[in-house]
């Protein structure tokens, strides 16, 4: 199984914990062979052709240790979860968290000095969740988000502007679905099991607060959902597509005159349509609503059971915070994402013009990540719920209820641990 990292925002998933691991691990717990450290890393396995090179290549032109190369195949979450609890775990290895329970648990090492200097250059959406009690826990690699791409000829035929509301995106779905093409395409279920909380940072919500409080307890979180709701009854939906909303197929294709996909879509509907497209982000709802962009990042993490974390800590310096040109390259050289350094991504030539630094722009001014304390029974409940008031009719007052229940919970046991 390969995995590309558009799956961190795909699924919505976080770390999950393991009771066993594979036995065959790869860790040296010894020197290399001219007397000096050797560290093992851990990559899950991309889909992107070249990632794999990159990294060894990376790693071979480190000259203070050796660092040997794991790409690990199959759910590689719950892998590293489980390699953490032994010592025959990883020294460094990328992280789709740290989870808290990791944090807390001691299994995770404080990176928070690598960034001395440069920890504003980091975009502050992406490093939020690797923050807890003030320290980083892990170095964020790169950024993957979402956007709403529309057909600019679609549109201007219609006499619909680029919608700046949800209102107006609900009204322009109607607009656009004529005939064989559907207005929107939010995914085959809706929308339930992709957009998540971006609805709710959309209408000026959150889905945690910064003291630890469901973010969402709030009339508008209903109001904003119930219009998810209505894009469904009113068929603007496209269904039933060929592919999913990670694929831009029913896009480029023409099925759809507007689809919310990822950022690693852009060179495919770029190739396909020229310039007859543009991004944007999901449109701000009520008088407290923004624009809303959703943001994930695999981070570069430490293991505290690792028997040389000086070393690893220098050589994720180096990797990560030190080689801009490295971190460049991994981002934009296989597949399409953004540096997780603020300069970097703006001086990228592959992100200067076009729709591409509106992305850019989108991400730094509008970004939200998920936040540290969104557990995945959480993320199972609220998207259970969505999916009820998109496909179902549910009403979002009582569905949120129950999830705002719910998060109350398991905040309050998370505040006792």
């Amino acid at each position: 199984m390969t995995i590309s990292r558009r799956t961190l925002l795909g699924t919505g998933a976080a770390l999950g914990l393991l009771t066993a691991c594979g036995s065959n691990t790869g860790r040296d717990q010894g020197s290399s062979p001219g007397g000096g450290v050797t560290l093992s890393q851990w990559y899950h396995q991309y889909g992107e052709p070249g990632t794999e090179a990159a990294v060894r290549r990376y790693a071979a032109a480190y000259g203070k240790a050796k660092v040997t190369v794991q790409w690990r195949p199959g759910n590689y979450d719950q892998q590293t979860a489980a390699a953490l609890l032994t010592d025959s775990g990883p020294d460094v290895f990328e992280v789709n968290g740290p989870t808290l329970d990791q944090i807390r648990g001691g299994q995770v090492t404080d990176l928070s000095a690598l960034l001395d200097g440069v920890r504003d250059d980091f975009n502050p959406a992406v490093l939020a969740p690797k923050t807890y009690d003030g320290r980083i826990w892990g170095v964020p690699q790169v950024i993957d988000t979402q956007f709403l791409y529309y057909r600019k000829s679609l549109l201007a035929a219609a006499g619909v502007q680029p919608p700046a509301t949800l209102d107006q995106l609900v009204d322009a779905a109607k607009a656009l679905t004529r005939n064989k093409v559907k207005g929107l395409f939010l995914g085959n279920d809706g929308g339930a099991g992709v957009l998540g909380g971006t609805p709710l940072y959309a209408a000026g919500l959150s889905l945690v607060t910064d003291d630890g409080r469901p973010g969402f307890d709030d009339p508008a979180a209903a109001r904003t959902l119930g219009k998810l709701r209505r894009l469904y009854a009113d068929k603007s939906l496209l269904l039933g597509a060929p592919s999913d909303w990670s694929d831009p197929a029913a896009f480029t294709q023409g099925l759809t005159a507007m689809q919310w996909s990822g950022l690693w879509a852009l060179p495919a509907v770029r190739q396909a349509l020229g310039d007859d497209f543009g991004v944007l982000p999901f449109p701000k709802d009520g008088p407290a609503g923004k624009p809303s962009v959703p943001v994930g990042a695999y981070a570069a993490a430490v293991s505290a059971r690792s028997k040389h974390q000086a070393e690893a800590k220098a050589y994720v310096k180096w990797l990560w915070v030190e080689r801009a040109d490295y971190q460049e390259d991994f981002a934009l050289s296989y597949g399409f994402h953004i540096p997780a350094r603020l300069s970097l991504a703006k001086k990228a030539a592959k992100l200067r013009e076009g729709a591409a630094a509106d992305a850019v722009t989108f991400v730094t001014d509008h970004g939200y990540a998920q936040p540290l304390l969104w557990t995945p029974t959480l993320q199972s409940a609220y998207q259970d719920a969505l999916n009820r008031i998109i496909k179902d009719g549910a009403s979002p007052d009582s569905e949120l209820k129950s999830v705002i229940r719910q998060t109350n919970d398991e905040l309050q046991r998370m505040k006792k641990h």
